[in-house]
């Protein structure tokens, strides 16, 4: 019997290999070859790559009996996540390889800024003896912000607790008790950054959190303030950072990540108050061998036809073509409700209705809790770490069937409740032969609005005028409302708008806007892109 092909694109651990196991004809090729490459990987069952190796469409077509991609790290920026779903190509990776690496590396920055580790070493090897120059500062008894409670951050937090300081956090979406029982006190970002001798970053990057850390921020800071981001480029504002810098409003700097990489010609670089590093944080043989043995066993799964815990398109495993459609659907709706929870999620209930029911279903509580958690948490979100997520913060989840749905052939709501007690409902179904994906129902407002990029939801007093005036004010700023629906339980009582915007808005427009209708509820909802 034939052995299923696994092409080896770049150097991996030699216990990647083993991972492997015997059950696979393993060969090499060096993925920056392009010609020697695209030969290889056309007969290939599967492929193992690190960050060189381009998996793009051209590849794709010419492999024609791919079943997954393996990304040997965290990040997938050289692989065509949708180009491989389109081709009905599984891609992996390893999200959780790395997380003690990048926490053990921002420590490593608070310190060297602490101490001044680095520019020391340079003078000293540069023949002086400055140690008076060099004088530092202990982390004992300090102030230190935790921006992101996921798992890096609390790693983070775990490290830093031996040290004596007072740790401080700011996360939206962790409860108070799951923060106390880190040894954390729960901040808004304002205090966080008020408050703190040394900050560290441990979020994603999404169209919220991208420049958080700006000059507003850097104008209430101590001008002691020693601020890290081994994180994601871009959730420090870089022209303020260095504003800041330079003027020394704030101490020091230590940045592992850039918004362009590698940030050549950034001004940061030539500042003296800063540590930079060129983007380490899974940089250690440990890590690497991590990635190398997850990846090894995810493409074990995913050639076995079993369920792939770390795919970051599709679920593996055998999953009924009736269920498939909604994995997406729900991915989508997991969003909206995150985008709709003002505070920390307490519980979640997924209910499916209708005719669903009939089929194992189970994939689509991993896939809402992959979408609640895919814009909130630093790490990647797979189908096997979203309930530990959940589980990490102490969320309740349900996954509720029934038999019977009234008005559509099946309906998935995702359902919960927020630590104050606020509940939050968005329900979704497939419409059609083309099967067209739509919301139905937010905070039990009736709807029928298809998914976007952004979407601004919002409640009122329902009277006359409103649609002129929040119209109105988008149209000003050159927002344009690419559809509109208002649902309302009653005459004389509250509505529920729902519009679908062309472009983000500025928060500064969005609380205009809130004002001026006097709004209940308003949240913009942008949603990430899902494959």
């Amino acid at each position: 019997m034939t052995k299923p092909i696994v092409l080896i694109a770049e150097e991996l651990s030699p216990a990647t290999v083993e991972a492997l196991g015997p059950d696979f004809d393993v060969r090499n090729v060096d993925g920056t070859d392009r010609p020697a490459f695209l030969a290889a990987i056309a007969d290939a069952s599967a492929v193992l790559v690190r960050s060189a190796t381009q998996i793009d469409s051209e590849a794709l077509a010419a492999a024609k009996q791919l079943k997954v991609v393996a990304r040997a790290g965290v990040g997938l920026d050289n692989v065509d996540i949708p180009a491989a779903t389109t081709a009905g190509v599984m891609v992996v990776n390893a999200p959780t390889s790395n997380i003690v690496s990048a926490a053990e590396l921002a420590i490593g920055h608070l310190l060297s800024l602490a101490r001044h580790i680095p520019d020391a070493n340079a003078s000293l090897k540069a023949g002086d003896w400055k140690r008076s120059k060099f004088t530092g500062v202990e982390l004992y008894e300090k102030t230190i912000g935790i921006v992101g409670l996921g798992r890096i951050g609390t790693l983070v937090a775990q490290r830093l607790a031996g040290f004596g300081a007072t740790l401080v956090g700011y996360d939206p979406y962790v409860t108070p008790s799951r923060a106390q029982q880190l040894g954390i006190e729960l901040v808004s970002l304002d205090d966080l950054v008020e408050r703190s001798d040394f900050i560290t970053i441990h979020i994603p990057k999404t169209p919220e959190t991208t420049g958080l850390i700006g000059a507003a921020e850097f104008a209430k800071a101590k001008p002691n303030l020693r601020i890290v981001n081994a994180s994601r480029g871009g959730i420090i504002d870089e022209t303020a950072l260095f504003d800041a810098l330079s003027a020394r409003r704030i101490a020091g700097a230590g940045i592992d990540v850039f918004v362009s990489e590698p940030p050549t010609g950034s001004p940061l670089l030539g500042l003296d108050n800063i540590v930079v590093t060129p983007h380490l944080g899974a940089s250690t043989d440990e890590a690497q061998e991590k990635a190398g043995i997850s990846v090894a066993k995810s493409v074990r799964l995913a050639l076995s036809g079993e369920l792939v815990p770390d795919a970051v398109n599709v679920a593996g495993g055998v999953i009924d073509p009736y269920v498939r459609p909604g994995i997406s659907l729900v991915e989508k709706l997991g969003q909206v409700f995150a985008g709709l929870a003002d505070g920390p999620i307490a519980s979640v209930d997924i209910e499916v209705r209708g005719e669903l029911v009939s089929y194992d279903v189970s994939v689509l509580k991993l896939a809402a809790l992959k979408g609640v958690f895919s814009g909130v948490v630093s790490e990647q979100v797979s189908y096997v770490n979203a309930p530990l997520i959940a589980e990490q913060r102490e969320i309740t989840v349900r996954l509720l069937t029934d038999p019977v749905s009234e008005e559509y052939r099946n309906v998935i709501t995702i359902r919960g409740a927020l630590a104050d007690g606020t509940a939050v409902s968005v329900s979704g179904t497939l419409i059609g032969t083309k099967q067209i994906e739509k919301i139905v129902e937010i905070n039990g407002y009736d709807v029928e609005v298809p998914f976007a990029e952004h979407f601004v939801v919002f409640s009122y007093d329902d009277r006359p005028g409103i649609v002129a005036i929040y119209g109105k004010k988008f149209g000003d700023a050159g927002i344009n409302i690419a559809g509109m629906q208002i649902a309302r339980r009653g005459r004389g009582g509250k509505a529920l708008s729902v519009l679908t915007i062309d472009s983000q808005a500025p928060d500064a427009l969005l609380e205009e806007v809130r004002v001026a209708i006097d709004a209940d509820t308003f949240r913009e909802i942008d949603l990430v892109d899902l494959v």
